[in-house]
């Protein structure tokens, strides 16, 4: 189940989103923008964790290389804040996960591939909201195997995975062990059955375990900066087991005009999930700044 990245209590949620009116997140000096008709001005939030802001950063660089001003509110708190914050057009743009997002404007949304979830979204959004350009960036649940693993067995989905069960320990948080997506969904949907050297870890020492030796496989976030670090090799999910959380551009319908489109699906079109495992590293590990690594992303990809 894809991170709930904060849960806020309705006065914390009342008291971000008046500070998110009232100020830059980014740059509490600097007011915040009460959005216009003007839609060559674009205001960009994001939530409140690195991955967000940097690919605020990414979209703010975008579309600065097209002669769109920019202004940023980032750090805003929870989805319930910011899709306030866009409703009442504090803030016209945020980076989003399709199947996230789905699934909380509709708790029976139902579609399964990446399509079929973004198709679903359009249809739920709030008439003044739209989606542009889903791209193949995903954060979300996975499983992943060491580089040295892979070797050994061909391993490149899960499915694999189902021949050599009896020798690989897999490290994972306990909930996993009793849950649809983790060993039940695993054992139901690909017959793979991985409870007899099971390991209740999590974080770093999830990382550890396969790092040792300890465990071969690991329940691990698709775009940890430890799955680049260490070579870690992600396996496939042809049945969608870990669900469909592509990263899309959620922006106000007022503000879209065919430059604001271009350059953010350009973006989307360039960012898949090894990509933004890797600038995340940059941000998280290497400490740089997220607005550095946008830069360098997209003069890489001709897009700033």
């Amino acid at each position: 189940m894809k991170r709930l990245k904060t849960v806020l209590t309705l006065t914390a949620a009342a008291s971000m989103l008046l500070l998110a009116a009232c100020g830059n997140a980014s740059n509490p000096t600097q007011p915040a923008a009460v959005a216009s008709g003007d839609k060559s001005t674009i205001t960009i939030g994001s939530a409140d964790f690195p991955e967000s802001t940097l690919i605020g950063e990414i979209y703010a660089g975008a579309l600065e290389a097209k002669g769109i001003t920019v202004k940023k509110i980032f750090n805003i708190g929870s989805r319930e804040v910011y899709l306030k914050a866009l409703q009442d057009k504090s803030i016209d743009l945020i980076a989003e996960y399709t199947g996230s997002l789905s699934t909380f404007l509709n708790k029976k949304a139902s579609a399964k591939d990446p399509q079929g979830v973004y198709a679903e979204l359009k249809s739920e959004l709030p008439a003044s909201l739209t989606v542009l350009d889903k791209s193949a960036a995903e954060d979300k649940d996975s499983i992943a195997v060491t580089k040295e693993t892979a070797a050994k067995w061909g391993l490149k989905s899960i499915p694999d995975l189902a021949a050599h069960q009896n020798e690989i320990a897999l490290a994972a948080p306990s909930e996993f062990k009793t849950r649809e997506r983790g060993l039940l969904g695993l054992k139901s949907q690909y017959g793979v059955d991985l409870t007899g050297k099971f390991l209740p870890l999590k974080g770093v020492a999830v990382v550890e375990a396969m790092k040792n030796g300890q465990a071969q496989a690991g329940n691990i976030f698709s775009t940890d900066p430890s799955i680049a670090e260490n070579s870690f090799v992600v396996l496939d999910d042809p049945k969608a087991l870990f669900g469909v959380d592509n990263v899309v551009p959620l922006i106000r319908k007022a503000k879209v005009t065919p430059t604001i489109s271009a350059a953010l699906n350009a973006v989307s079109a360039k960012l898949d999930t090894p990509t933004l495992g890797d600038l995340l590293k940059q941000v998280i590990t290497d400490k740089k700044d997220p607005a550095v690594v946008a830069k360098a992303f997209l003069t890489k990809n001709g897009l700033g």
